[in-house]
């Protein structure tokens, strides 16, 4: 070898020795979620979100010079293997936080099972909104959207401003789904609407078949859903065919682009739907701004720009500001501590606030409703 290549070689491993980041120059973020099954697109576009905005970063050089890695493992949003594929990824890749993992039931069985707490492992934007991964604050937890019972509320305090009274819910039998149900519960009551009907129908399924049945036995004005995107569609389906003309009203976990493909635009016509980030297609804000611009440069074909899209892509903004605060070679807890210290963080136009006592950093709501195109309107 010449001396000249030997001295470069030498200086390089110098380098690397005096430098691990430089040598590794990678930091590693897990997302476990469906990427298969009924959730599969929600899974893949909270994904797709991340990816887009650590896209964009890596292309800028990366955060104190490394870039970043997003490792995914498809769960099919079955509990057990959200469990058994989070552990396998904590172990095997070694990530210093996690990113959008999907699911209440989901996500609680790793907080109970302890598999969160024994990696001390931050998890920034859940695609849940349950009370019961909020309060009390779990330590690795960090919400980066409003809660289910917010989403009810703002839902049951717009029908009470046009006279509605009589409301059923729809929901899924599950952890997800008594927790919207509750919120639904106390939000009627307190508003002084009456609770007509719950109807459930079970996870992972879109046998909706009897809850469209029992709603429309006790004719209501308007039905609360609680519902996912796979079972939303199949019940509005069922219920128009079955002359059903009560206003309906989805929380944010329903993909409205997604309804339309499943039921066509007519049938999803005046689908109402709560929203826990702005409209991704306005110009209004930097953060939309920002992820329309990284949809034309990175987005894989099949990916569509949707509300799931820019909430996968805000968990990731959120993240990434965190690793930066946190300072070159971030350890998990440092990563923790910095986040939960995070109180002015304008990710374009949202701002994030977290706290010691409050890990819920934004409580941003919007109502939208699909329009004759199948267009998603405010």
């Amino acid at each position: 070898m010449p001396l000249h290549s030997l001295r470069l070689c030498l200086a390089a491993l110098s380098l690397a020795i005096l430098n691990p980041l430089a040598a590794a120059a990678t930091l590693v973020v897990g997302q476990v979620a469906p990427y298969s099954g009924p959730l599969a697109p929600t899974g893949s576009h909270v994904g797709a979100g991340a990816q887009l905005y650590f896209d964009r970063v890596n292309a800028a050089g990366g955060i104190h010079g490394a870039r970043i890695r997003l490792v995914t493992k498809d769960d099919g949003y079955k509990v057990p293997e959200t469990v058994r594929l989070t552990r396998e990824l904590v172990k095997e890749a070694a990530p210093v936080a996690l990113v959008g993992l999907v699911g209440t039931g989901n996500v609680e069985a790793l907080v109970k099972q302890g598999v969160l707490a024994d990696a001390d492992i931050p998890v920034v934007g859940i695609r849940s909104g349950a009370l019961s991964l909020a309060t009390p604050v779990v330590p690795q937890l960090f919400h980066t959207r409003a809660s289910y019972a917010a989403e009810v509320d703002k839902i049951v305090r717009q029908l009470a401003t046009t006279g509605i009274r009589r409301v059923a819910v729809l929901y899924q039998d599950d952890p997800f789904g008594l927790d919207g149900l509750a919120g639904a519960e106390k939000s009627l009551r307190q508003h002084d609407l009456q609770l007509l009907v719950k109807a459930a129908y079970e996870k992972n399924t879109t046998k909706v078949e009897k809850a469209v049945a029992e709603i429309a036995a006790a004719r209501p004005q308007a039905v609360i859903m609680v519902s996912n995107t796979a079972a939303s569609a199949e019940f509005v389906r069922q219920s128009r065919a079955a002359g059903n003309d009560a206003q309906l009203l989805a929380i944010s976990v329903t993909d409205g682009p997604q309804v339309v493909k499943r039921i066509g635009k007519e049938t999803a016509h005046g689908l109402g739907i709560v929203q826990v980030v702005p409209d991704p297609a306005s110009r209004a804000l930097a953060i939309t701004r920002e992820l329309q611009d990284d949809f034309r440069r990175f987005a894989p074909k099949g990916i569509e720009l949707n509300h799931t899209l820019l909430e996968g892509y805000l968990s990731a903004k959120v993240l990434v500001e965190g690793l930066r605060r946190a300072g070159p070679n971030p350890t998990r807890k440092k990563l923790r501590e910095t986040l939960e210290a995070m109180r002015d963080y304008d990710a374009g136009g949202l701002f994030i606030r977290f706290s010691p006592s409050s890990h819920s950093g934004s409580e941003f709501l919007d109502i939208t409703i699909l329009n004759r195109d199948g267009k998603v309107l405010r």
